[in-house]
């Protein structure tokens, strides 16, 4: 059973990696745990690792410090992989739900440059947007990250608009809504000396801020647009 468990978790290919075998192998046991992708929250501090994981850390002869500190490495390697990955297919499934929904030019800016500030440029008549998009597949919980050039263009840009959209495991678009500029700027940090700055921030956005859809929008939408764009369709 040991056998089979060291394949399937792919580490009989990985024997000639660098780094310590007990390593590899708990942090392998622990990528499959059911509280794992919200480590980051449930495990502040070595005392808080869950039961699982100590066993596993016992036996392989790491202390609960290396543990933890294990925990934490393997989260953000995942998380960033994971955002990369659904961050794209988010931006992709927003554009071609817009494109069936709005009445205006559609341009996914992103896919060019990542020096715009914002991912999908929406250019109507009667509404110009430009729309950073932040992706998750969590329902009762948004936390995206922000960095500071995307910031700045929200303080310059009054066409600037977070949109959160919500996948499926299938990375098939379920839910939109509009996190408030408001809201943004007031929970961002704030530089307190002039030797030192932010760049990169992460926010959780509270669902009572939120409003569903882009209600900013409304007077480009087609008859039969997307519910998950007009708002009719909750988070």
């Amino acid at each position: 059973m040991a056998y089979n468990w060291l394949r399937e978790a792919g580490l009989l290919e990985r024997v000639a990696e660098p780094g310590p075998v007990p390593q590899r192998i708990f942090e392998a046991a622990v990528l499959g745990l059911p509280w794992f992708q919200d480590a980051d929250i449930l495990v502040q501090d070595p005392g808080e690792l869950p039961e699982d994981a100590l066993t596993a850390a016992e036996a392989l002869g790491i202390d609960r410090g290396q543990a933890f500190r294990h925990v934490h490495a393997l989260w953000g390697k995942v998380d960033l992989e994971q955002r990369e990955r659904i961050g794209a297919a988010g931006e992709t499934a927003l554009v071609k739900l817009l494109e069936g929904s709005v009445d205006a030019q559609i341009r996914h800016v992103s896919q060019a440059s990542d020096g715009h500030g914002y991912d999908i440029e929406v250019a109507g008549t009667s509404c110009w947007l430009h729309i950073e998009v932040k992706t998750t597949p969590r329902r009762q919980r948004i936390t995206v990250f922000l960095s500071r050039h995307e910031y700045e263009t929200m303080i310059r840009d009054p066409a600037w608009q977070l949109v959160a959209v919500r996948l499926s495991a299938n990375l098939e678009i379920e839910a939109v809504c509009s996190v408030p500029r408001e809201w943004i700027a007031q929970n961002t940090p704030r530089d307190r000396v002039v030797s030192g700055r932010w760049e990169s921030c992460r926010l959780t956005v509270p669902l009572s801020e939120i409003a569903n859809g882009i209600t900013r929008l409304m007077s480009l939408l087609y008859d039969d647009a997307s519910p998950m764009i007009d708002g009719t369709a909750g988070w």
